[in-house]
């Protein structure tokens, strides 16, 4: 217990602090083949592109401890492109949609006809198209937009940023918000459950106060002693709790292991999950609708290649394969300890499309919900850590398990002796 706890003299403190797992991102993207044919009302069709892989450390900072048990901290994430392990460069191009021109015309679908009308003329003069043909590292890193600008114009605080846009602008060089989680000194069930996150007991991006609970740890760590039923984490990148269940259990390396993965309700939308209603207004089951945490673009978040979603979902384009091995999230955890060992946490990125009226530049698009990128976040102990662990948290307390039975079996034969010697004494 005390080896698990948030404190600097256990042994699990140095690897909750600065994680030494090394964990990977990897980026695959989804192409773009007949981007003139969709223009015209054709389906999309898509081609898997990467994986672009970067080496991603963590660390904490900030680190404050608090006399109601809890501790706060900020943890920064730092990427940095590993061209060895990936299938490409961050020079490439890629063919994929003009993510913020079509979005904005979509969030300006209800407005009225002279605002489209201006957005169209903006979008001609600024010579912008549906479909845009960039660098990996630009449509993830960010690169400078007119676009931007303009349509602040048009309709000033629809994008409240400036600079530059890119998918994964916020992932690098920054934290993912402020966490308080308890400590675990007092009550060791409740060790790394999060007490707050910047500062809210809940989120208000929701329709339910259920769906807006913050439930769970930060997704490092869980109290020990797990039981092989369900762990929950909050995600900020996808702006809500997850929970995810038992599968099996098994080993990593010779330590004993719970695997957790993705039930088929994650994403399912209030129709076939009425407790998901709160996440809602919903499409098909298998996506789930972030604009409300996302500046109100409509995009959509789900499992990639639409796994575990409604087949009218990858019907509705050409080019995705989904199945679990690829696709399927899992977590592999150390039950006595909730550290995990194995791990693979998948998410894809999803834009809402469509022809609007007035935006004469969204062609005869029809509705579709176009996969934009999938990405993998990736990693498990081993080397000196792996061994360490295993000597401190799985060896040790066999060995110390084994000796309790092995003294209990020589005290018999010592106690029966010694009560013969008193009964002749006697």
């Amino acid at each position: 217990l005390q080896n698990v706890r948030i404190d600097p003299s256990s042994i699990s403190f140095q690897m909750w602090k600065d994680i030494p797992v090394p964990f990977y991102l990897s980026a695959y993207f989804f192409e773009v083949l007949n981007p003139n044919q969709v223009l015209q009302g054709a389906k999309p069709v898509l081609a898997q592109r990467g994986p672009y892989v970067y080496r991603e450390y963590r660390n904490k900072t900030n680190i404050t401890f608090h006399d109601n048990d809890t501790v706060s901290y900020l943890e920064y994430r730092y990427l940095f492109f590993q061209p060895h392990l990936s299938n490409g460069t961050e020079e490439e191009y890629v063919v994929v949609p003009n993510i913020l021109m079509m979005a904005a015309a979509v969030m300006m679908e209800k407005l009225p006809d002279f605002v489209k009308i201006l957005l169209s003329g903006a979008l001609a003069g600024l010579k912008q198209k549906a479909f845009m043909n960039r660098t990996v590292g630009e449509i993830l890193w960010g690169y400078e937009d007119p676009l931007i600008d303009a349509i602040n114009t048009i309709v000033p605080g629809m994008i409240p940023f400036k600079g530059k846009f890119g998918l994964f602008i916020e992932f690098n060089n920054s934290d993912s918000g402020l966490f308080t989680v308890n400590r675990g000194m007092k009550n060791i069930s409740q060790v790394h459950m999060v007490d707050s996150w910047n500062g809210l007991k809940k989120v208000d991006y929701w329709r339910s106060s259920q769906c807006n609970m913050i439930n769970g740890t930060a997704g490092e760590m869980w109290p020990p002693f797990m039981s092989p039923t369900s762990v929950e984490f909050y995600s900020p990148d996808a702006c809500r709790s997850m929970t995810l269940v038992y599968e099996q259990s098994g080993q990593f390396k010779g330590v004993p292991t719970y695997r957790f993965v993705a039930p088929k309700t994650l994403f399912a939308n209030g129709t076939d999950y009425p407790p998901n209603e709160g996440f809602c207004p919903c499409l098909q089951s298998g996506i789930q609708n972030v604009s409300t945490c996302r500046l109100n673009a409509p995009m959509f978040i789900s499992h990639p290649h639409f796994y575990n979603a409604d087949p009218s979902l990858v019907n509705a384009v050409e080019g995705l394969h989904p199945n679990k091995d690829q696709h399927g999230l899992f977590l592999d955890v150390h039950p006595m300890t909730g550290i995990p060992m194995n791990c693979s946490i998948k998410l894809q990125l999803n834009l809402y499309i469509k022809q609007v009226s007035g935006i004469i530049q969204t062609g005869k698009i029809k509705p579709v919900v176009l996969p934009l990128l999938w990405f993998a976040e990736s990693g498990s102990i081993e080397g000196s850590v792996l061994h360490e662990f295993y000597t401190n948290l799985v060896l040790l307390p066999l060995v110390l398990d084994y000796l309790q039975y092995i003294l209990l079996g020589l005290s018999v034969p010592l106690i029966i002796s010694a009560a013969v010697l008193i009964a002749v004494s006697q």
